[in-house]
């Protein structure tokens, strides 16, 4: 094997922060076009975040029908319920939302805006149980596997009836038109853009900032799929995209008359004339068009 590599062997212009994989002459052609003519989502005014992790989704996640009977048991119920998405709900530009709902339940809450409250607090506890009876009754018959979720902050960090994260540092961006997506997407680009202030449960994430339709289009579109399961999501399970990944996606800077264009496709849900510009803004070939087409999972 040694012989057969000094003989055989070439060297390659590897960068240390790219995802090594081994391409042929017309991959190594695309993904020179696509790094040339876009710049890393990294660079981009955007931010990628988690969604909320309950720890147990059958405790915090509930219909309809129970938020319904929550109401009407206490009024003030509503003002914790909010609609959410799962990753499953979305799909290539859009979602099909559930009817289900989250019952949002930050740390410390309803006391959650006392920075003095550094542990788990009986006056908080206290305080839900008083004001939110509904909802604390219908948490306190889970109880015994709440408090079993992760048993070095549970009890400790925050109490037992509490959201294991909550995304306190980003909260306001789930109420702002964002894109959400799923952290695995193995048979399509499952991006959607989302303006109804819907949470996101993860494992799914969202992306806040700016140009989001105009992103939303290349995330969805056939080349940069292919771009990112050749070239970006690299090893773990298969279809997952981690956010670092993701964020090495080379994607041209939004010109007026580009995004335009973009936006109003999008508004007539003409994707394959997308697809074609989004092709043009990277100078592909023919060759490489129909190649990558032909790489797209039926």
């Amino acid at each position: 094997m040694t012989e057969y590599i000094k003989r055989c062997g070439s060297f390659s212009k590897f960068k240390a922060d790219s995802v090594w994989t081994i391409l042929t002459p017309i991959e190594e052609s695309i993904r020179k076009k696509i790094e040339k003519a876009g710049t890393p989502l990294k660079e981009w005014d955007i931010s990628i975040n988690y969604g909320i992790k309950t720890g147990c989704n059958e405790a915090f996640i509930i219909t309809k029908e129970k938020r319904d009977e929550l109401i009407e048991k206490d009024a003030k119920s509503a003002q914790i319920i909010c609609p959410i998405l799962r990753g499953k709900d979305i799909k290539r530009y859009d979602y099909k939302w559930a009817e289900l709902y989250l019952l949002f339940i930050p740390w410390h809450f309803p006391l959650q805006k006392d920075t003095s409250i550094q542990g788990a607090s009986k006056i908080a506890e206290k305080n839900f149980k008083e004001n939110y009876p509904a909802v604390y009754n219908h948490l306190l018959s889970y109880k015994d596997k709440l408090k079993k979720r992760n048993q070095a902050e549970t009890g400790i960090r925050y109490e037992w009836y509490a959201l294991q994260r909550w995304g306190a540092n980003y909260l306001d961006d789930f109420s702002k038109q964002k894109i959400v997506y799923p952290c695995i997407m193995a048979n399509e680009p499952s991006f959607a853009f989302d303006n109804k202030k819907n949470f996101i449960i993860a494992p799914a994430n969202i992306i806040s900032g700016n140009h989001l339709q105009y992103l939303l289009a290349f995330l969805c579109s056939n080349l940069c799929y292919f771009a990112l399961r050749k070239y970006y999501m690299g090893g773990g399970i298969e279809g997952e995209l981690k956010t670092n990944r993701l964020l090495l996606l080379p994607v041209p800077l939004p010109k007026n008359n580009i995004e335009r264009k973009i936006k109003a496709l999008l508004e007539e849900k003409k994707y394959k004339e997308i697809n074609n510009v989004i092709y043009n803004s990277y100078n592909l070939s023919r060759e490489e068009i129909d190649f990558i087409d032909d790489k797209q999972i039926k």
